[in-house]
């Protein structure tokens, strides 16, 4: 039986209490969805946070990195300890452009939810220092990484040595490119991880998945079918991000013009404006 077929038989009512405008809500929100190659990602990072051993990770953009990385984080809250400064296992940044010394200093101080004050660099670097100990950080994860400026490499090597944290690099291409003007920080970040785009069975997969626990709308709009992957392989790309947004966005759409599950038309529309 075709999924054309299929429909005939699926009730076209919603469910009861069901409301479009509060769906359409949900699906702007943004959803953690643990897929495989995210867990063994999480395994990976446990096996250098518990060695305390700097790494690097790197991929294409809209692979799911920094989705995997604050997972991560998210998986090590903060606990807190009367009298005391709270325990924080995993520090996640995400750098901005041209990234400094100063940049670096602060946003782990942020992350950390010390309050900035002034000081010289010197000054702020003990503080950040004195912070990350009395915190008993055991992992540190600096996102978009390649876009820190050469110098600041130097201090991320001194805080591996000094605190024996776990330094995790995480970036683009760019990143290994940047590492590799100074060989010594390459050195140090030699362990690495590649976060690959979805192969064709994993899109298809992770479709279905994205479907039934993301989506979830009244009808199934049979994402993982082969004329629903003939417009979500070459759009997507096998890029996780931008599958999300595709379906998200056609599902919106869909739901807007009232239907409850995701048109083909819908879809090859949305498809058309990301390529």
């Amino acid at each position: 039986m075709d999924s054309g077929e299929a429909d005939k038989f699926e009730s076209s009512e919603a469910p009861v209490g069901w409301c479009r405008g509060a769906e359409i809500v949900r699906l702007q929100r943004r959803y953690v969805v643990e897929l495989e190659p995210m867990v063994q990602f999480h395994r990976w990072l446990d096996s250098k946070r518990l060695a305390r051993q700097a790494c690097r990770v790197m991929g294409d953009s809209r692979t799911g990195k920094t989705i995997a990385c604050d997972a991560y984080r998210l998986k090590h809250l903060p606990t807190l300890v009367a009298g005391s400064p709270p325990v924080v296992p995993v520090v996640y940044w995400q750098s901005p452009p041209e990234s400094g010394n100063r940049d670096l200093f602060e946003g782990i101080l942020s992350a950390l939810k010390y309050q900035l004050s002034r000081g010289t660099l010197s000054e702020i670097r003990s503080r950040v220092y004195r912070s990350l100990q009395a915190c008993g950080v055991e992992m540190l994860i600096i996102d978009e990484a390649h876009r820190l400026r050469p110098k600041t490499f130097s201090d991320l090597q001194d805080i591996l040595d000094s605190l024996q944290l776990a330094v995790v690099l995480v970036g683009t291409d760019r990143l290994e490119a940047v590492m590799r003007r100074d060989e010594q920080v390459l050195r140090r970040f030699i362990a690495s991880h590649r976060y690959d785009r979805l192969s064709s069975s994993q899109l298809v997969e992770t479709s279905a998945i994205w479907e039934m626990h993301v989506l979830k709308l009244p009808q199934p709009s049979h994402l993982s079918s082969a004329k629903m992957q003939k417009v979500l392989g070459p759009a997507s790309g096998g890029y996780i991000g931008l599958l999300d947004r595709i379906v998200r966005e056609a599902a919106v759409r869909s739901l807007e013009q009232g239907f409850e599950r995701i048109e083909l038309s819908v879809l090859k529309a949305v498809a058309t404006e990301c390529r």
